[in-house]
């Protein structure tokens, strides 16, 4: 294979991608080499494309591969590899940790200061015709599963890992604030994990009613509703109950409150979406006369195969949030229309 077999999309500056052949990364010991099949895209890959940083902590200093949410088939095997083989479809977890410090020992990869994370500066993303990776980081897809819903596990792992956040079990009413993709796999992880009352909220009615088949029993469309209006309706829809979790998804400070507010004494609210600006207000006298609990969530840590068995299994129908899907060679194409709000679920395949 020469450089001419890489079709890769590269980050060059702020609101350009450029279409590049890369060279064909060769796979290290405990790596495997990919075809890559899809992409998804999310809203991390957008925030880099308009601004070249996410906060001042992730800051895109040279050109950057896009894409973390992917999956591929394996066509070649590094030195060491024992669970995968040549023609296995896989799933990629981006985050590959450093296995050695006390976070990785204790279970909670996902917080190692030194974790290589896909299309996170420094690191090139698999946005891309081939691609290399971990191979205790991919996980093979049972003839079931196709590639897409692969591709589509990583924003559903975040789910995965928020509903655990928040302790969600059978008999729970939750609420779920923002209807986005990553609001929507929440609605679809805390149904299968027993919740028996969800209300979902936003500003946009076609995601509302994207809910509704995403798990959600009830949904509100929150535009131009005060927080004391917007709390009484969910009371009113969870038959004069409070939730007992709440999951926060859009990151906006009115969503925050709301979810505050709209959680029983002793509930929790677990906060998911990350919003323009790193520190809001927030209801503080609410929260600690009602010992409220605050949880963040950052990625996820040993969620993957959980992930992937709500989806073998059919309790999660994850591929039905898909609404668009362009070839590598529209890459530019599919951003605009991601940016744009049009759809749900963005893919890309290379």
């Amino acid at each position: 294979m020469g450089s001419s077999d890489n079709l890769s999309a590269v980050l060059k500056c702020a609101k350009t991608i450029a279409l590049e052949d890369t060279p064909v990364p060769q796979p290290l010991p405990g790596q495997v080499q990919m075809r890559m099949h899809s992409v998804g895209i999310c809203g991390s890959d957008v925030h880099y494309w308009q601004h070249m940083r996410i906060g001042d902590t992730y800051v895109v200093p040279e050109p950057m591969i896009l894409g973390h949410e992917s999956s591929g088939t394996v066509t070649k095997l590094g030195e060491g590899v024992t669970n995968l083989s040549v023609g296995d479809k896989v799933a990629i977890e981006p985050g590959v940790p450093c296995a050695h410090c006390s976070f990785c020992k204790a279970g909670t990869y996902n917080l190692c200061p030194d974790v290589a994370f896909l299309a996170t500066p420094p690191i090139h993303g698999s946005l891309r015709r081939f691609h290399c990776h971990a191979a205790s980081f991919c996980y093979k897809l049972p003839d079931s599963v196709s590639l897409e819903e692969g591709a589509l596990l990583e924003p559903l792992a975040v789910a995965v890992h928020a509903c655990r956040r928040a302790h969600i079990t059978a008999g729970d009413r939750v609420l779920v604030c923002g209807a986005g993709p990553i609001g929507l796999v929440n609605a679809m992880v805390a149904s299968a994990s027993g919740a028996t009352d969800i209300v979902c909220t936003d500003i946009d009615d076609k995601r509302l009613e994207m809910a509704k088949q995403c798990g959600a029993t009830h949904v509100i469309n929150v535009r131009g509703l005060t927080n004391e209006g917007a709390v009484e309706q969910i009371r009113i829809m969870l038959g004069g109950h409070k939730a007992d979790k709440a999951i926060e998804c859009s990151g906006a400070q009115p969503s925050v409150k709301l979810a505050i507010h709209s959680v029983k004494a002793s509930g929790t609210v677990v906060l998911v979406g990350m919003g323009p600006y790193d520190e809001i207000k927030i209801p503080v006298m609410t929260m600690s006369t009602r010992e409220i609990d605050i949880r963040g969530i950052f990625r996820y840590a040993n969620c993957y195969p959980a992930a992937l068995e709500l989806v073998k299994s059919g309790k999660v129908d994850i591929k039905k949030l898909v609404t668009h899907r362009f070839p590598i060679e529209k890459t530019v194409e599919a951003f605009e229309t991601t940016l744009r709000g049009e759809g749900i679920k963005i893919v890309i395949n290379c």
